[in-house]
């Protein structure tokens, strides 16, 4: 099961952090251990850290409109976004 994790920029890091749309996004598709950062020295860049089970899965629904949808919820700046893989 690789670990993925997505960086970018959000509008309200508060706002970004309580929101519950990244677990009812990924929890559907057996993504566990959603863990969240935030860069101390610039607080509107933060990074999110997940167990993937289905990595094909995963990266389809970023394609939908749910996901768009979701970053929009979440103040997610979405030309920021940069998926990582575990290697």
């Amino acid at each position: 099961m690789p670990t993925v994790i997505g960086h970018h920029d959000v509008k309200d890091t508060a706002h970004w952090l309580a929101s519950p749309k990244r677990e009812e996004l990924f929890g559907p598709l057996g993504v566990t251990n959603i863990r969240t950062f935030v860069d101390p020295q610039q607080p509107t860049r933060v990074a999110v850290l997940m167990d993937v089970s289905d990595l094909d899965a995963v990266m389809a629904v970023m394609q939908t409109e749910a996901a768009a949808a979701a970053m929009d919820h979440d103040g997610v700046l979405a030309d920021t976004l940069v998926l990582l893989v575990e290697a």
